[in-house]
């Protein structure tokens, strides 16, 4: 099929002898995908319809993956903290299906003045116009938080978009200083919208370079009811010893997100973490992996003034994957960590996996393990390399 036939194909798809990660390896499988879901997996070889009009891809043994799911993303853009100059523009639709990526979870920073929770939604209802799966938080770095209804668990209560608050930031000089009362206070928030609604319900924690690491987490933990589930603190590998702590809580319950960003001699290079995760004790589910795509990345000096500034994207997640797999590290040892450990943090039932009727979200690698296939949805994105489906204001 060429390229510029994609976007005009069939609605349903046969994939056959695809060498399937679920993210468990499970061996070479047929699979059919009509309707924006997975219709068939398994290891006989279906007979279509002729009346049915079906792309038919043989695979001949590459490896087809869930696609990934970036749950920490400024969608509206990040930045600003060198001046308005800096605010980072909306991240276009094929940033983030490049890098595989056909789930995103938006949040604000630093900057939740400018950008709000109004402007976030409208964001995520731009990218599942264009074909992505989106949500996201409300609230941002800050108390009080910004929200659309007014409380933070109104918004996710009413709002289906909404699944968390964050990134509420600690141990970090950009902060509002959050007590041990206040953090409770959004906790049983986020707590009870997760019993109302079935959705995450996570306080989604930025962490920054301050020496008090996650101890307001830890005296959350001991002196209160709220399950340790809601806590989820990110950028944990910034510093090695934050890094230690981190892993800690997931002993408790705790869900832990390295950030795919150079962290220096101080903390873990994303692929040095996750390899230091696999290996240990920690339970493998409890680490996940995001890009902080489309939000700065500012380095600061002792007295807080910027001294440089980098932007991240989706793609940089995709390259510690690569790393892994480079370095020898099996598909099914780090998959779920980009897979079915968010989905399930989430609380995306049909999502991170490659099961009957699940979302075709789908990534096929090549003989060379990058990335060449995407379909979100059942609709492809990206097809042998080329960027097939491109967002509304992309050239």
């Amino acid at each position: 099929m060429s390229v510029n036939s994609v976007a005009s194909s069939s609605s349903i798809t046969l994939f056959k002898n695809a060498n399937v990660y679920a993210p468990q390896a499970i061996g070479m499988k047929h699979l059919v995908v009509g309707g924006g879901k997975i219709l068939y997996l398994g290891d006989e070889l279906p007979e279509m319809d002729s009346l049915f009009e079906c792309e038919v891809i043989n695979l001949q043994g590459q490896a087809l993956l869930p696609g990934f799911i970036d749950a920490h993303t400024h969608i509206t853009g990040g930045g600003g903290e060198a001046g308005f100059s800096t605010r980072v523009p909306p991240v276009p639709l094929s940033q983030f299906t490049l890098a595989g990526v056909t789930t995103t979870v938006g949040l604000l920073g630093t900057d939740d003045l400018t950008r709000n929770t109004e402007s976030l939604l409208a964001q995520v209802y731009a990218l599942r116009e264009e074909g992505l799966s989106a949500f996201c938080y409300t609230g941002g770095y800050h108390l009080p938080p910004t929200t659309l209804t007014g409380s933070i668990r109104s918004d996710i209560v009413f709002i289906e978009p909404i699944v968390g608050v964050g990134e509420l930031a600690i141990s970090d000089h950009r902060s509002s200083q959050p007590t041990l009362n206040e953090l409770l206070k959004v906790a049983s928030e986020a707590h009870v919208s997760r019993l109302m609604t079935g959705k995450a319900g996570v306080v989604h924690l930025h962490l920054g370079d301050g020496e008090r690491g996650l101890e307001l987490v830890r005296q959350a933990l001991s002196s209160s009811e709220i399950p340790a589930k809601t806590f989820n603190p990110t950028h944990v590998n910034r510093r090695r010893e934050l890094f230690a702590e981190a892993c800690e809580l997931t002993k408790q319950g705790c869900w832990i997100d390295v950030t795919a960003f150079e962290t220096g001699e101080v903390g873990y290079e994303p692929a040095d973490a996750l390899l230091r995760y696999i290996n240990s004790d920690y339970p493998q589910d409890k680490l996940t992996i995001s890009s902080d795509g489309g939000g700065c990345l500012p380095n600061f000096d002792c007295h807080g003034h910027m001294t440089k500034m980098d932007f991240a994207n989706s793609i940089a997640m995709t390259h510690v994957f690569y790393e892994l797999l480079d370095q020898g590290t099996k598909i099914e040892d780090c998959l779920a960590f980009f897979t079915s450990n968010v989905a399930t943090l989430m609380n995306f039932k049909n999502k991170g996996r490659i099961a009957l009727g699940m979302d075709a979200d789908l990534i096929v690698l090549d003989t060379q393990n990058r990335i060449s296939h995407v379909m979100a949805n059942g609709v492809w994105h990206i097809y042998n390399k080329t960027v097939v489906k491109k967002g509304t204001f992309e050239e």
